[in-house]
């Protein structure tokens, strides 16, 4: 899925380099396999901070910026569906509310269990729980996540995960349920029931269902692109109200029935999401974490240049959470047009991209692993490969050779889309591309429009800064989202940023895709990984951790690991809520 750009970015001081450096496995040593003593950013790795909390009491998010989408047709970005999915609605399936690895098992949720398959792994049945209501005391039914489904197909309701495009069968070219028209591969046969027929066997399929996609929406309530604004709550809360780009504000669904649900403890009694804020304001709020702030957290990571600020301050880091976001980095490059078209310019672009430059500007080592795969440490069992051995700051004399081959000598001018929160790596980059010659202009997006900008695949730019993370372990949930050229669209595209269209990558996603195998396909997706990466379309950069400092009144909380260590809000609440000025 897509990662949630972090907030405004700047070169990192560099005295918190030197606090520590992260390895997969968050032990000793850096990147480059210099021993640098244990990485103070990690002492609550897979630990809940501040107890069990108490009922009661509001908490406030603080962020510098609005949602992408809380529709959960189109809520495909990593942050917002944590947010979403455990507090606003339930999907059929999702994950257990716990630290560490805990936290990647699957459980049902709106589902009585992980689902049923028949016919080789091509029909999927789920069989939904009884007295699950909406906001409103009607009850959750099979036809109301049949029907978000569908209207995940609708043209005006871009940017949400595509695994019911790419897996039910009968789905291509379906728009939606416009004039009522409806998918025969979703059938349910009662208000309980609801069962998928699939166009090709997909073990996995239970895994997709923790997709907002997989959530309910009453056809009643539908609004079309404004549901975005307002969605209809099946979980613990609902909206008061939604200032976009202001604030929101969530209040108890007193509907919601926690004997049906085994994850979601929804300790406060209220949450408002305050946006707008300057994410150094935030960062010096919550290291402060005086007065209402004590009973706040952040939405956004905390900013590279407060490493300093937090790292050497053991109070401040008993509150520091620092989770692996699981999600990769890359610079994607536009191959269907000159000059990325030729894998010789690409290359270039491999071999003069200075990383350690774009780690210094992430917060350093403490905060970042450098990327040198497409796929995150944890699809290869821990480790990435280093296929290419490029050095980490670069080779520019090897891209001047590619690009004199390339008939491209003198190199030559382009322009990179990020998201606001990236331009201190946007300027990393520029600074050791333009070493090799190849001049970047900085296109810089508000982070709520940055997805539609590159998504825009017509009058996109040629480079974009962005990120993908496995939506579970696999690498079925990787490479074909990033690389398969079949499902790029014209509006609304994610994944495929480099708009890559590669025969033979394709047939091998096929071949691996029917693999009964997992042991065998898990290898061949490593081995593809390498595949693609000579061919370069993109450049894997870093993969980041989610720093999050806490207020001081916080307590459940925990970096959720299968939502890119965001916090998970099914656990967190307070200490003593009398303090939260509720």
């Amino acid at each position: 899925m897509n990662m949630r750009t972090c907030t405004a970015l700047a070169t990192a001081l560099v005295a918190t380099l030197a606090l520590g450096a992260t390895a997969c496995s968050g032990g000793t040593h850096s990147m480059d396999g210099k021993g640098r003593g244990k990485n103070p950013a990690l002492a609550n790795q897979g630990a809940v901070v501040g107890g069990t909390p108490k009922q009661g009491g509001t908490l406030t998010v603080l962020s510098n910026q609005d949602f992408t989408h809380l529709d959960p047709a189109r809520n495909w970005v990593m942050s917002d569906m944590e947010f979403g999915t455990r507090l606003l609605y339930r999907t059929l399936v999702t994950y257990k509310a716990a630290p560490g690895t805990g936290g990647s098992e699957l459980v049902p949720d709106l589902a009585t269990d992980l689902g049923t398959s028949s016919h080789g792994a091509k029909t999927w049945t789920f069989h939904l729980k009884k007295g699950i209501r909406y906001e409103d005391g009607t009850p959750v039914t099979a036809q109301d996540v049949k029907y978000n489904v569908e209207r995940s197909f609708s043209p005006d309701l871009p940017g949400g995960a595509d695994y019911a495009a790419r897996y039910l069968a009968g789905a291509q070219g379906y728009q939606g349920p416009a004039q009522g028209k409806h998918l025969d591969s979703i059938r349910t046969p009662d208000d309980h029931t609801i069962v998928f027929e699939l166009r090709k066997p997909f073990a996995e399929f239970p895994n997709a269902t923790v997709m907002p996609t997989f959530a309910p929406v009453p056809k009643a309530q539908d609004t079309g692109p404004r549901y975005d604004n307002r969605p209809f709550s099946s979980g613990p809360y609902k909206i008061q109200s939604y200032g976009r780009g202001k604030q929101l504000v969530l209040v108890r669904n007193q509907h919601w029935d926690p004997k049906t649900d085994e994850v979601r403890k929804a300790y406060p009694d209220k949450l408002v999401v305050v946006m707008g804020l300057k994410g150094d304001q935030i960062d010096d709020r919550l290291i402060a974490s005086q007065g209402p702030d004590a009973s706040a957290v952040s939405w956004g990571a905390l900013r590279p240049e407060s490493a300093a600020k937090v790292l050497p301050n053991a109070e401040v880091r008993k509150r520091l959470l620092a989770e692996s976001t699981n999600c990769t980095d890359m610079v994607q490059m536009h191959t269907g047009r000159a000059p990325f078209d030729d894998v010789r310019i690409r290359r270039a672009v491999q071999y003069a991209l200075d990383k350690d430059a774009v780690l210094t500007a992430s917060g350093g080592p403490a905060f970042n692993d450098l990327s040198t795969a497409y796929m995150p440490a944890t699809l290869f069992g821990g480790k990435q490969p280093d296929l290419l051995k490029i050095p980490a700051t670069g080779d520019v004399a090897k891209a001047r050779q590619l690009l004199k081959e390339a008939g491209k000598p003198d190199g030559f001018s382009t322009e990179i889309t990020v998201s606001t929160g990236d331009k201190g790596r946007a300027e990393a980059i520029q600074q050791s591309l333009g070493k090799a010659g190849i001049k970047v202009t900085i296109d810089t997006v508000d982070p709520s429009a940055f997805y539609a900008t590159i998504g825009d695949t017509t009058h996109r730019t040629d480079l974009v800064y962005t990120g993908w993370c496995p939506d579970y372990p696999s690498g079925s949930t990787f490479l074909p989202f990033v690389f398969d050229g079949r499902y790029i669209k014209e509006k609304g595209n994610s994944g495929n940023h480099s708009l890559f269209r590669d025969k033979p990558t394709m047939q091998r996603m096929d071949e691996i895709a029917a693999m009964t195998d997992a042991k065998a396909a898990n290898r061949a997706w490593q081995e593809l990984d390498g595949q693609i990466l000579q061919k370069a379309p993109a450049v894997p950069v870093l993969v980041r951790r989610w720093p999050l400092v806490l207020g001081s009144n916080i307590a459940g909380a925990y970096g959720q690991t299968s939502f890119g260590g965001q916090l998970d809000y099914a656990s967190v609440g307070l200490k003593d809520p009398s303090k939260s000025g509720s």
